[in-house]
Order: structure tokens, then C-alpha cells, then sequence
């Protein structure tokens, strides 16, 4: 069996589409009747906003990996906009009435960037549930790792006094050349002064 071009299209609601890496996912349909109601609003601008949005809706893709999400969108303007899954802080889930009543929501995923609005907006997505617990998932499994500190403690054999001899002497080295690196330069901004 294989996999239609419009994966998220044709997904279940309970989000199966995200069982398999890598991904691309499509926007739903309902998405471009959301743009084009709010393009109407515009309007004489409708036309012209209208346009964009169906451009957008038909350019926009979603690739979810192991390491992050990206999302591609325009034409005359190509945007692209990539994220790994250790960079994301907070994640919201917002929609409007009309969003509601289409079965649509829009998922904002923030970053410890300066910037307060969300670094990658998902749009169209009928599983946004679903969607939002795999990101805070794969948000919480990239922060799992052992640091390189935890790595160098699991090396160490318990039953092996040696070993743990030989990297306590370590660290007191390098706690050592710290200190002396440390010493030396406010040694150096006396001088300085």
C-alpha cells in the first residue's frame, strides 16, 4: 500500500500520520475554506488576499523528523523555517470560533529566541491534539540526554575503585588549570589598573 501525497489529508484524527519518520504532511482542506472566509473579510482586498492564501495553502508542507519540524511555504517567495525538537520552550493550541467550527486549530511553538511570537505556527492540522502531545513528547525526549558530564559517570564501572580513582583525579585537574586560569586573570586586571 502507498502513502497518498496528502498524508494529513487522508489521517486519522487520533494521529497514526506521526507512527512513521520521516513525514510530510499537507494541510487539511478545510484549511484553504478557513483562509478564503477570512481572505473575505479583507473586503475589495479579497481578491488580492485571496490569491496569496491559495498559493500559501497549496505550497504549504510540513516535514517532521527525528531531529525536528520544518515547514515550507510560497512561490515567488519560498519561506522556510526549520526547528529541532531540543530548541522548542512552550507550545500553544489556539483557534478562533470559525477554526473551531472547521475542526481546525493552530499550533504555536515557541523558542528561547528574543522574539514573543511563535518561531513556527502549524496550521491545518485536524489531529491537532495528537500533534501537540507528539511535539511536547519529542520535546521532552531531546531533553533526556545525558550530558556529556552524565555520560563520563555511567563510563565508570561501580565495582571498579580504579577507574573512579583515575576520574576523580581527572576532574581535580581540571578543577586545577580553572583555578589557575582564574587566578592569572585577575592577576592580570590588577596589573591592568
Amino acid at each position: 500500500m502507498t502513502e497518498s501525497p496528502n498524508a494529513l489529508t487522508a489521517a486519522p484524527r487520533d494521529g497514526g500520520f506521526l507512527s512513521r519518520l520521516p513525514t510530510v504532511l499537507q494541510p487539511h482542506r478545510s484549511l484553504l475554506t478557513y483562509y478564503l472566509a477570512s481572505a473575505l473579510l479583507a473586503g475589495p482586498g479579497f481578491p488580492i488576499l485571496g490569491l496569496i492564501r491559495y498559493f500559501k495553502f497549496q505550497t504549504l508542507r510540513y516535514t517532521l523528523d527525528d531531529e525536528g519540524i520544518t515547514v515550507r511555504w510560497g512561490i515567488l517567495f519560498r519561506r522556510e523555517v526549520s526547528l529541532t525538537y531540543a530548541r522548542i520552550q512552550d507550545i500553544h493550541l489556539s483557534s478562533n470560533l470559525l477554526e473551531r467550527w472547521l475542526g481546525l486549530a493552530r499550533i504555536q511553538i515557541q523558542t528561547a529566541s528574543g522574539n514573543s511570537q511563535a518561531e513556527i505556527t502549524i496550521e491545518g492540522v485536524p489531529a491537532y491534539a495528537a500533534m501537540r502531545d507528539f511535539l511536547y513528547s519529542r520535546m521532552r525526549g531531546s531533553r533526556e540526554r545525558p550530558t556529556p558530564t552524565q555520560e563520563r559517570a555511567r563510563a565508570v564501572p561501580e565495582g571498579d575503585p580504579d577507574a573512579l580513582a583515575v576520574t576523580l583525579r581527572e576532574i581535580a585537574e581540571e578543577v586545577r588549570a580553572l583555578r589557575l586560569s582564574l587566578d592569572s586573570g585577575a592577576t592580570r586586571e590588577k596589573q591592568d589598573v
